[in-house]
Protein backbone atom coordinates (compact mmCIF):
# COMPACT_ATOMS: atom_id res chain seq x y z
CA UNK A 1 0.00 0.00 0.00
CA UNK A 2 1.37 3.40 -1.02
CA UNK A 3 1.77 6.16 1.52
CA UNK A 4 -0.48 9.17 1.10
CA UNK A 5 -0.34 12.83 2.05
CA UNK A 6 -3.30 14.94 3.18
CA UNK A 7 -3.28 18.45 1.72
CA UNK A 8 -5.73 21.31 2.20
CA UNK A 9 -6.36 25.03 1.64
CA UNK A 10 -5.24 27.97 3.77
CA UNK A 11 -8.92 28.51 4.64
CA UNK A 12 -8.66 25.86 7.38
CA UNK A 13 -7.62 28.82 9.59
CA UNK A 14 -5.73 26.56 12.01
CA UNK A 15 -2.79 27.92 14.01
CA UNK A 16 0.36 27.86 11.87
CA UNK A 17 2.10 25.79 14.54
CA UNK A 18 -0.47 23.00 14.15
CA UNK A 19 -0.03 22.86 10.39
CA UNK A 20 3.77 22.98 10.64
CA UNK A 21 3.89 20.30 13.32
CA UNK A 22 1.83 17.94 11.15
CA UNK A 23 3.75 18.97 7.99
CA UNK A 24 0.53 19.63 6.07
CA UNK A 25 0.99 21.00 2.53
CA UNK A 26 -1.30 24.01 2.21
CA UNK A 27 -2.69 25.69 -0.91
CA UNK A 28 -2.94 29.42 -0.20
CA UNK A 29 -5.84 31.50 -1.45
CA UNK A 30 -5.10 35.21 -1.95
CA UNK A 31 -6.53 38.59 -1.08
CA UNK A 32 -6.12 42.03 -2.60
CA UNK A 33 -5.91 44.99 -0.25
CA UNK A 34 -5.22 48.59 -1.30
CA UNK A 35 -4.16 47.42 -4.76
CA UNK A 36 -1.66 44.77 -3.63
CA UNK A 37 -2.04 40.99 -3.66
CA UNK A 38 -1.06 38.85 -0.68
CA UNK A 39 -1.29 35.20 0.20
CA UNK A 40 -3.82 34.29 2.88
CA UNK A 41 -2.48 35.09 6.38
CA UNK A 42 0.50 36.99 4.96
CA UNK A 43 1.22 40.65 4.37
CA UNK A 44 -0.59 41.91 7.48
CA UNK A 45 -1.18 40.64 10.97
CA UNK A 46 -4.79 39.92 11.84
CA UNK A 47 -5.12 43.17 13.76
CA UNK A 48 -3.52 45.21 10.97
CA UNK A 49 -5.81 43.58 8.41
CA UNK A 50 -9.00 44.24 10.36
CA UNK A 51 -7.89 47.77 11.26
CA UNK A 52 -7.54 48.43 7.53
CA UNK A 53 -11.14 47.30 7.04
CA UNK A 54 -12.30 49.45 9.96
CA UNK A 55 -10.62 52.41 8.27
CA UNK A 56 -12.52 51.80 5.04
CA UNK A 57 -10.40 49.41 2.95
CA UNK A 58 -12.41 46.78 1.08
CA UNK A 59 -10.36 43.65 0.40
CA UNK A 60 -11.26 41.18 -2.33
CA UNK A 61 -10.19 37.55 -2.59
CA UNK A 62 -9.16 35.03 -5.23
CA UNK A 63 -9.33 31.25 -5.31
CA UNK A 64 -6.69 28.60 -5.90
CA UNK A 65 -6.11 27.99 -9.63
CA UNK A 66 -5.34 24.61 -11.28
CA UNK A 67 -1.69 25.43 -12.01
CA UNK A 68 -1.10 26.40 -8.41
CA UNK A 69 -2.63 23.12 -7.25
CA UNK A 70 -0.51 21.13 -9.72
CA UNK A 71 2.66 22.76 -8.39
CA UNK A 72 1.80 21.58 -4.90
CA UNK A 73 0.60 18.10 -5.90
CA UNK A 74 3.33 17.05 -8.34
CA UNK A 75 6.34 16.87 -5.98
CA UNK A 76 4.29 14.57 -3.72
CA UNK A 77 3.48 12.30 -6.66
CA UNK A 78 7.13 12.25 -7.72
CA UNK A 79 7.95 10.82 -4.28
CA UNK A 80 5.65 7.91 -5.08
CA UNK A 81 2.92 9.01 -2.65
CA UNK A 82 -0.81 9.40 -3.16
CA UNK A 83 -2.86 12.48 -2.21
CA UNK A 84 -6.05 13.21 -0.30
CA UNK A 85 -7.03 16.86 -0.78
CA UNK A 86 -9.63 18.38 1.55
CA UNK A 87 -10.96 21.34 -0.39
CA UNK A 88 -12.66 24.54 0.77
CA UNK A 89 -16.45 24.44 0.34
CA UNK A 90 -17.60 24.67 -3.27
CA UNK A 91 -20.52 26.72 -1.96
CA UNK A 92 -18.10 29.54 -1.13
CA UNK A 93 -15.18 29.21 -3.56
CA UNK A 94 -14.07 27.69 -6.85
CA UNK A 95 -10.86 26.36 -5.25
CA UNK A 96 -12.22 22.80 -4.96
CA UNK A 97 -12.97 22.72 -8.68
CA UNK A 98 -9.46 23.98 -9.51
CA UNK A 99 -7.97 21.23 -7.34
CA UNK A 100 -10.17 18.64 -9.03
CA UNK A 101 -9.01 19.82 -12.48
CA UNK A 102 -5.36 19.67 -11.36
CA UNK A 103 -5.86 16.11 -10.10
CA UNK A 104 -7.41 15.00 -13.39
CA UNK A 105 -4.55 16.47 -15.43
CA UNK A 106 -1.86 14.97 -13.21
CA UNK A 107 -3.53 11.57 -13.27
CA UNK A 108 -2.64 11.31 -16.93
CA UNK A 109 1.05 11.85 -16.21
CA UNK A 110 1.02 9.65 -13.08
CA UNK A 111 -1.38 6.80 -13.92
CA UNK A 112 -0.32 4.68 -10.92
CA UNK A 113 -1.08 7.45 -8.44
CA UNK A 114 -4.31 8.03 -6.54
CA UNK A 115 -5.35 11.69 -6.16
CA UNK A 116 -8.65 12.07 -4.32
CA UNK A 117 -10.04 15.60 -4.06
CA UNK A 118 -13.00 16.06 -1.73
CA UNK A 119 -15.37 18.99 -1.36
CA UNK A 120 -15.56 19.37 2.42
CA UNK A 121 -18.55 21.74 2.28
CA UNK A 122 -16.83 23.33 5.29
CA UNK A 123 -15.14 26.65 5.93
CA UNK A 124 -12.57 28.17 8.29
CA UNK A 125 -11.94 26.09 11.41
CA UNK A 126 -14.83 23.82 10.44
CA UNK A 127 -12.63 22.70 7.57
CA UNK A 128 -9.76 22.69 10.05
CA UNK A 129 -11.64 20.46 12.49
CA UNK A 130 -12.38 17.99 9.71
CA UNK A 131 -8.68 18.01 8.79
CA UNK A 132 -7.65 17.31 12.40
CA UNK A 133 -10.08 14.39 12.58
CA UNK A 134 -8.79 13.01 9.25
CA UNK A 135 -5.17 13.27 10.37
CA UNK A 136 -5.98 11.27 13.48
CA UNK A 137 -7.59 8.54 11.35
CA UNK A 138 -4.51 8.49 9.11
CA UNK A 139 -2.18 8.10 12.11
CA UNK A 140 -4.33 5.21 13.30
CA UNK A 141 -3.59 3.45 10.00
CA UNK A 142 -6.72 4.14 7.97
CA UNK A 143 -6.11 3.61 4.24
CA UNK A 144 -6.64 6.36 1.68
CA UNK A 145 -9.89 5.08 0.18
CA UNK A 146 -11.33 4.26 3.60
CA UNK A 147 -10.47 7.71 4.93
CA UNK A 148 -12.01 9.39 1.88
CA UNK A 149 -15.24 7.51 2.61
CA UNK A 150 -15.07 8.54 6.27
CA UNK A 151 -14.68 12.22 5.33
CA UNK A 152 -17.63 12.02 2.94
CA UNK A 153 -19.76 10.34 5.60
CA UNK A 154 -18.87 12.84 8.34
CA UNK A 155 -18.34 16.22 6.70
CA UNK A 156 -21.95 17.30 7.16
CA UNK A 157 -21.60 16.57 10.88
CA UNK A 158 -19.22 19.54 11.16
CA UNK A 159 -21.41 22.35 12.53
CA UNK A 160 -20.63 26.04 12.01
CA UNK A 161 -22.31 28.48 14.47
CA UNK A 162 -21.47 32.07 13.56
CA UNK A 163 -22.29 35.67 14.39
CA UNK A 164 -20.87 38.83 12.82
CA UNK A 165 -20.67 42.36 14.17
CA UNK A 166 -21.31 44.39 11.02
CA UNK A 167 -23.94 43.54 8.43
CA UNK A 168 -22.34 45.53 5.59
CA UNK A 169 -19.84 42.77 4.87
CA UNK A 170 -22.67 40.26 4.38
CA UNK A 171 -24.33 42.76 2.07
CA UNK A 172 -21.14 43.10 0.03
CA UNK A 173 -21.08 39.32 -0.30
CA UNK A 174 -24.67 39.21 -1.49
CA UNK A 175 -25.97 37.44 1.65
CA UNK A 176 -28.49 40.12 2.64
CA UNK A 177 -30.14 43.14 1.01
CA UNK A 178 -28.90 46.71 1.34
CA UNK A 179 -32.08 47.68 3.19
CA UNK A 180 -31.68 44.83 5.70
CA UNK A 181 -28.05 45.78 6.28
CA UNK A 182 -28.87 49.45 6.87
CA UNK A 183 -31.81 48.73 9.18
CA UNK A 184 -29.97 46.03 11.11
CA UNK A 185 -27.00 48.29 11.70
CA UNK A 186 -29.26 51.07 12.91
CA UNK A 187 -31.01 48.94 15.57
CA UNK A 188 -27.97 46.82 16.48
CA UNK A 189 -29.25 43.58 14.96
CA UNK A 190 -26.62 40.82 14.94
CA UNK A 191 -27.23 37.99 12.49
CA UNK A 192 -26.85 34.32 13.38
CA UNK A 193 -25.37 32.32 10.52
CA UNK A 194 -24.45 28.74 9.73
CA UNK A 195 -22.97 26.81 6.81
CA UNK A 196 -25.72 24.68 5.32
CA UNK A 197 -25.54 21.25 3.70
CA UNK A 198 -24.66 22.88 0.37
CA UNK A 199 -21.66 24.52 2.00
CA UNK A 200 -23.13 28.03 1.80
CA UNK A 201 -23.40 30.74 4.43
CA UNK A 202 -27.03 31.21 5.44
CA UNK A 203 -28.56 33.68 7.90
CA UNK A 204 -30.80 31.61 10.19
CA UNK A 205 -31.64 34.10 12.94
CA UNK A 206 -31.11 37.52 14.45
CA UNK A 207 -30.39 38.84 17.92
CA UNK A 208 -30.44 42.40 19.22
CA UNK A 209 -27.07 43.15 20.80
CA UNK A 210 -23.67 41.53 20.83
CA UNK A 211 -23.91 39.55 24.08
CA UNK A 212 -27.23 37.99 23.05
CA UNK A 213 -25.70 36.94 19.73
CA UNK A 214 -22.71 35.32 21.44
CA UNK A 215 -24.99 33.49 23.86
CA UNK A 216 -27.10 32.30 20.95
CA UNK A 217 -24.21 30.56 19.19
CA UNK A 218 -23.20 29.05 22.55
CA UNK A 219 -26.74 27.69 22.98
CA UNK A 220 -26.74 26.37 19.41
CA UNK A 221 -23.54 24.51 20.18
CA UNK A 222 -25.11 22.95 23.25
CA UNK A 223 -28.12 21.68 21.32
CA UNK A 224 -26.08 20.23 18.47
CA UNK A 225 -23.25 18.49 20.32
CA UNK A 226 -25.62 16.33 22.37
CA UNK A 227 -24.90 12.60 22.00
CA UNK A 228 -21.86 13.28 19.80
CA UNK A 229 -18.16 12.87 20.58
CA UNK A 230 -16.67 16.34 21.02
CA UNK A 231 -13.33 16.11 22.78
CA UNK A 232 -12.30 19.10 20.65
CA UNK A 233 -14.20 22.29 19.72
CA UNK A 234 -12.76 25.20 17.76
CA UNK A 235 -13.49 28.93 17.98
CA UNK A 236 -12.36 31.60 15.56
CA UNK A 237 -12.66 35.37 15.77
CA UNK A 238 -12.02 38.56 13.82
CA UNK A 239 -9.77 40.60 16.13
CA UNK A 240 -12.07 40.20 19.15
CA UNK A 241 -10.22 37.78 21.39
CA UNK A 242 -12.19 38.73 24.52
CA UNK A 243 -15.43 37.58 22.90
CA UNK A 244 -13.79 34.35 21.73
CA UNK A 245 -12.49 33.69 25.24
CA UNK A 246 -15.97 34.27 26.65
CA UNK A 247 -17.44 31.75 24.21
CA UNK A 248 -14.71 29.22 25.04
CA UNK A 249 -15.27 29.62 28.79
CA UNK A 250 -19.02 29.13 28.48
CA UNK A 251 -18.69 26.06 26.25
CA UNK A 252 -16.28 24.40 28.66
CA UNK A 253 -18.37 25.35 31.69
CA UNK A 254 -21.77 24.35 30.28
CA UNK A 255 -20.91 21.35 28.13
CA UNK A 256 -17.75 19.90 29.65
CA UNK A 257 -15.66 20.09 26.47
CA UNK A 258 -12.06 19.34 27.44
CA UNK A 259 -10.24 21.19 24.67
CA UNK A 260 -11.31 24.37 22.90
CA UNK A 261 -8.81 25.79 20.39
CA UNK A 262 -9.04 29.51 19.60
CA UNK A 263 -7.44 31.09 16.54
CA UNK A 264 -7.96 34.33 14.64
CA UNK A 265 -9.84 33.94 11.38
CA UNK A 266 -7.74 34.06 8.21
CA UNK A 267 -7.51 37.07 5.95
CA UNK A 268 -9.37 35.46 3.04
CA UNK A 269 -12.47 34.45 5.00
CA UNK A 270 -12.11 37.51 7.22
CA UNK A 271 -12.40 39.70 4.12
CA UNK A 272 -16.00 38.50 3.79
CA UNK A 273 -17.01 38.47 7.46
CA UNK A 274 -15.28 41.65 8.55
CA UNK A 275 -13.94 42.33 12.05
CA UNK A 276 -15.96 41.10 15.00
CA UNK A 277 -16.91 37.69 13.64
CA UNK A 278 -17.05 34.88 16.19
CA UNK A 279 -17.69 31.27 15.17
CA UNK A 280 -17.85 27.90 16.92
CA UNK A 281 -17.10 24.61 15.14
CA UNK A 282 -17.88 21.14 16.44
CA UNK A 283 -19.25 17.73 15.53
CA UNK A 284 -23.01 17.36 15.67
CA UNK A 285 -25.86 15.17 14.54
CA UNK A 286 -27.05 17.68 11.94
CA UNK A 287 -26.04 21.09 10.66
Amino acid sequence: MRDYVIVTDSTVDLPASMLEEQEIPVLPLSYILDGKTYEDRKGFSGKEFFDKIRQGSMPTTSQVNPEQAKRLFEPILKEGKDILCLGFSSGLSGSYNSERIAAEELSEAYPDARIIVLDTLCASMGQGLLLVKALKKQREGMALEELAKWVEANKLHICHNITVDDLKHLYRGGRISKTTAALGTLIQIKPIIHVNEEGKLVVIGKERGRKKALNKIIDMTGRRIADYDNDLVMVTHGDCIEDAEYVKEQIQKKYGVKEVVINQIGTVIGAHTGPGVVAVFHMGGKR
